[in-house]
């Protein structure tokens, strides 16, 4: 009897195996190939000989025969892609950090102090977000211009903001609201200002939003390309971006090697920030502390 009763659990299970594989383990692998074959074809390409490159019908495409670093030596020292990283990580912190200052403020107001009309502005400050950057480029450029700031990272700096903080500031609304309300009415009772109490009660409760917004910002930053072709035209100011495009392609010659790894190299850095705050960027997708 015990034999026969846990036979069926036995034949349960098998019946269940295929179904989990097909509904999760096969979606999953998809969904795997589809998210790492960029990074496993930008490092084949990046490691293959020019002759590899070019020639498919003597070598596999998918697979690396000679590995070289010939492609790496050229971008980093017969190119300017080291001042073309620092740049865009210094553009990147310098408007990330500019951006969240603001938004915190312009969320934190919007959402808490209850002024009439707080709900429209916080859906033009959305609809600001809306406006195309091809649009923008223009009357900034001339401001840019005016200002005497072209061709330095401070045109960049300055102007990342203008698309940077109505995003921010639209999601750190949604986040702030999932802080109960009571918690900061307890502390205008015991006399703290609001400046205290959003330094001391909601910024620590909202760490998970701020660094999603915070990663939002920088790889926005990190990937822009209009404003940072247009504010800047010498080689060794500009961005990761934009040099990789106008550096190493020469007419209608792509050096494909030195093309792929500047845009791995490109991309670790992002990679890297994703890995470390995926747990805080996953907790603010489930909101705040509840009521």
């Amino acid at each position: 009897m015990a034999l026969g009763k846990g036979a069926p659990e036995g034949m349960d299970y098998l019946e269940r195996l295929p179904r989990r594989v097909v509904t999760l383990y096969l979606p999953l692998a998809v969904f795997l190939f589809v998210l790492l074959f960029p990074f496993y074809w930008m490092t084949t390409t990046t490691l293959k000989p020019d002759d590899e490159l070019y020639d498919y019908a003597r070598f596999n495409p998918f697979w690396v025969h000679s590995p070289t670093l010939a492609h790496i030596e050229k971008l980093f020292f017969e190119t300017s892609y080291p001042n073309w990283l620092i740049n865009t990580m210094l553009i990147a912190f310098a408007s990330t950090a500019i951006s969240l200052i603001c938004s915190v403020c312009a969320a934190y107001a919007i959402e808490r102090l209850r002024f009439s009309g707080a709900r429209y502005v916080g859906l033009a400050i959305f609809l600001a977000y809306l406006v195309p950057p091809s649009i923008l480029f223009i009357p900034l450029a001339a401001i840019i211009f005016k200002l005497g700031l072209f061709d330095s990272d401070w045109a960049l700096i300055l102007t990342y903001p203008t698309f940077l903080i109505p995003f921010c500031t639209w999601l750190l609304m949604g986040y702030f609201r999932t802080i109960p309300y009571e918690l900061e009415e307890c502390a205008l009772i015991d006399g703290a200002t609001r400046l205290q109490i959003l330094w001391k009660i909601t910024l620590p409760l909202a760490v998970p939003g701020l660094i999603s917004a915070g990663i939002f910002a920088f790889t926005l930053s990190w990937n822009e390309f209009i404003y940072a072709l247009t504010f800047i035209s010498s080689s060794e100011n500009k961005t990761v971006p934009v040099g990789a495009i106008t550096e190493l392609v020469e007419g209608d010659v792509y050096h494909w090697g030195s093309l792929m790894a500047a845009a791995l190299f490109g991309s670790l850095p992002v990679v890297i920030m994703y890995s470390f705050f995926v747990e805080y960027y996953v907790s603010s997708l489930t909101g705040a502390v509840k009521e």
